[in-house]
C-alpha cells in the first residue's frame, strides 16, 4: 500500500538574504528556533514584506520577548 501526503512547494531563507526584496506571498518569521543576533535584524525581517496580513510570527517558547544578543568579542575596537 503507497500512502501520499500533499505538499506545498516552499523555501527558506536567511533575514540577511532578504534584504532589498518585497515579500509579497505568505511570510513566516520563525523566532523559537534562534535569537536576532544583530542589531536591526528583526526590524529588517518584518519590514519586507508588503502586507501585514501575510506575515505570521512564530515567537520564542521560553518567553514573550525577543532578545536583542551583542556579542562584543567581534566588535571593531580602536587601537592605540
Amino acid at each position: 500500500m503507497q500512502e501520499q501526503f500533499p505538499l506545498k512547494v516552499s523555501f527558506a531563507m536567511t533575514i540577511n538574504k532578504s534584504q532589498g526584496q518585497s515579500l509579497t506571498k505568505k511570510v513566516n518569521l520563525d523566532l523559537s528556533r534562534s535569537s536576532v543576533f544583530m542589531h536591526g535584524q528583526l526590524y529588517v525581517a518584518m519590514s519586507r514584506v508588503t502586507s501585514a496580513q501575510v506575515m505570521t510570527i512564530m515567537p520564542p517558547t521560553n518567553n514573550s520577548q525577543t532578545e536583542n544578543v551583542v556579542y562584543p568579542e567581534v566588535l571593531c575596537r580602536e587601537t592605540t
